[in-house]
C-alpha cells in the first residue's frame, strides 16, 4: 500500500465516474511511490503537491519512550509478523527465560483477583500479562498484514490509485473521514465501492443533487396508517462505509445534515439519536473544475474531513492499461467477476485501531505538531489558519501511518509525510492572495521548509 501522498503503481482498468471510461491516477510528483508486492506492500502517505516526502524506514528498534531514530524517510513495508512464542495458562509455569516478549508489558492489563501464584507482582501475573501482550502483538500484525492486502485487491478493479487507498485506510484507523477530489472519470466512485468489497464492510452511495433533503440521508419519521403511529425509516447514513458522490451538488442545509453523523457518529431525528454503526466512514467527492450548480463546502464541514486526497489524471501507460482492461472484458459493475474479494474485516479494522492507540509519540515530535499548524495562521497569505482540530487529526494520521510502516513509535518524517493531505483544506486565504495564484498546498509546503524537525 502505498501512502496517500505518494504515487501508485496501476495495475487494472476501470470505469470512471458519470460514465466516462475509467482509470486510476498517474504516478507523479504528487502521487505515492509504485509500491512491492505483499506481503511486504509498503504504504506511502497522502499525496502533497510538488514535494516528495517519505515515511521513515527504521532501521533498528525504537528509541526508548518512543524517541523518533532520527533516520531520513522512506516509505516503510508492511513488515512480515513474527508469531510471539506459545505462553502457558497464568500459574502453571514461569516464564521461559529464553523467550522475548514482542511489545512493553508495561501497560498489560494485570491479573483479576484470586489468581493462582503470588499475585499481580508474581510469576503467575508476569505469565498472564505477557500472554495478554503477545495475543495483542500476534492479532495487530494480522490486522496490519490483511489491511496491506486490501490494496492488491482494489488494484484488480482501480488502476494506480494505491495513495487514494491507503488515505482511506489511514482514515478508517483513526476513525475519520476522507474528501476525494478529481475530474470526472478518474475513479473516485469505483475506488470506494472496490475497497468496501475488500474489506467486506456494508457501503451505501447517495447522489446528492439540488433538491436533496436531509430526510433522504439521515432517514425521516414515516406515518403508519394501519397502526396509526409515526415510525422511523433509517436513511442511507446507516451504513459502514458511505458514498457521498458530488457532495458540492446540494444545498448547504442538505450537506449540513451530515455534520452530526461525521462528528458525533449518530444521527438526531425527532429528540432522538440513533448511533451508526461502527466502523462508520464519510468518502465525499466533488469536480474542482465545475462551479456551476455547486455549491462549496463551507469551513466548518470541510474540517470535519480528516483528509482530503487529491486524484490527477493518469499517466500515459495507466491510460492504455485501462482500455486494455475494458478491451478484454472488465466490468466495473461487476467487482466479483474482476476478482476482488475481501480479505479484512471489520475485526481487523478493531484490531489496529487498538495498536494504533498503543503508538507513542515523543513530546518533541508533539512540539513540532503545534509548531507546524501555528505557523499556518502566521502566514501573509492566510485569513484562517489550522485549528487545533487539525492539529490532533495530524496526530492522528500520524500514529496510524507509523503503525502502517511497522513502528510503535512516530518520527518527524511520518509528520511531514501526511501534513499536506491532512491540513490542505482546513486553511482559508485571503482573496488578495488567491488572486494572485496562492494556494493551500504552497502554504504547506513552505511551512514544512521553514519549520525546524526535531532531531
Amino acid at each position: 500500500m502505498t501512502d496517500p501522498n505518494g504515487t501508485g503503481s496501476a495495475q487494472h482498468g476501470h470505469p470512471g465516474h458519470n460514465g466516462d471510461p475509467g482509470h486510476g491516477s498517474a504516478p507523479s510528483p504528487q502521487d505515492a511511490r509504485p509500491v512491492p508486492a505483499m506481503p511486504a506492500a509498503p504504504p506511502a502517505p497522502p499525496e502533497h503537491g510538488t514535494m516528495q516526502l517519505r515515511a521513515a524506514h527504521p532501521e533498528g528498534p525504537a528509541p526508548t519512550g518512543g524517541q523518533p531514530s532520527g533516520h531520513s524517510g522512506h516509505s516503510g513495508h508492511w513488515p512480515g509478523g513474527q508469531n510471539a512464542p506459545g505462553q502457558n495458562p497464568a500459574g502453571q509455569q514461569p516464564p521461559r527465560p529464553t523467550e522475548q516478549p514482542t511489545t512493553d508489558f508495561s501497560a498489560a492489563p494485570s491479573p483479576a483477583a484470586g489468581t493462582a501464584g503470588t499475585g499481580p507482582a508474581g510469576p503467575a501475573g508476569v505469565e498472564l500479562g505477557k500472554r495478554d501482550a503477545d495475543e495483542q502483538a500476534e492479532a495487530a500484525e494480522r490486522a496490519r498484514q490483511a489491511l496491506g492486502a486490501v490494496r492488491a485487491e482494489v488494484a484488480k478493479a482501480v488502476v494506480g490509485q494505491d495513495p487514494a487507498v491507503t488515505g482511506l485506510v489511514v482514515a478508517l484507523l483513526c476513525r475519520g473521514h476522507v474528501l476525494l477530489e478529481g475530474v470526472p472519470g478518474v475513479a473516485k466512485t469505483l475506488l470506494v465501492r472496490s475497497l468496501a468489497a475488500a474489506l467486506s464492510i456494508d457501503s451505501k452511495r447517495i447522489q446528492f443533487t439540488p433538491d436533496l433533503m436531509p430526510g433522504d440521508v439521515t432517514g425521516s419519521l414515516v406515518y403508519d396508517a394501519r397502526s396509526s403511529e409515526f415510525s422511523y425509516q433509517e436513511g442511507p447514513v446507516f451504513t459502514n462505509l458511505l458514498l457521498a458522490d458530488e457532495i458540492n451538488r446540494t444545498p448547504p442545509k442538505t450537506q449540513a445534515s451530515l455534520l452530526e453523523a461525521m462528528e458525533e457518529r449518530q444521527v438526531s431525528v425527532n429528540g432522538v439519536a440513533r448511533p451508526l454503526p461502527d466502523p462508520f466512514i464519510v468518502a465525499a467527492t466533488q469536480n474542482p473544475v465545475e462551479f456551476e450548480g455547486t455549491y462549496p463546502l463551507p469551513e466548518a464541514q470541510l474540517d470535519r474531513f480528516l483528509l482530503k486526497l487529491i486524484l490527477p489524471l493518469p499517466s500515459r501507460d495507466d491510460e492504455v492499461n485501462v482500455l486494455h482492461r475494458h478491451a478484454t472484458g472488465f466490468d466495473p459493475r461487476n467487482l466479483a467477476a474482476a476478482g476482488v474479494t475481501a480479505v479484512a474485516g471489520p475485526a481487523d479494522i478493531a484490531a489496529a485501531r487498538r495498536a494504533v492507540e498503543r503508538v507513542q509519540v515523543a513530546p518533541a515530535v508533539l512540539a513540532y505538531i503545534v509548531d507546524l499548524c501555528r505557523a499556518t495562521r502566521n502566514s501573509p497569505a492566510v485569513a484562517l489558519g489550522v485549528s487545533p482540530r487539525g492539529a490532533t487529526a495530524l496526530l492522528a494520521t500520524s500514529r496510524a501511518w507509523a503503525w502502517l510502516t511497522g513502528r510503535d513509535y512516530v518520527t518527524p518524517d511520518d509528520v511531514k509525510a501526511l501534513a499536506m493531505s491532512t491540513l490542505r483544506h482546513r486553511i482559508q486565504l485571503r482573496p488578495e492572495a488567491e488572486m494572485e495564484g496562492a494556494t493551500g498546498d504552497a502554504v504547506i509546503e513552505h511551512v514544512l521548509a521553514q519549520v525546524p524537525a526535531p532531531i
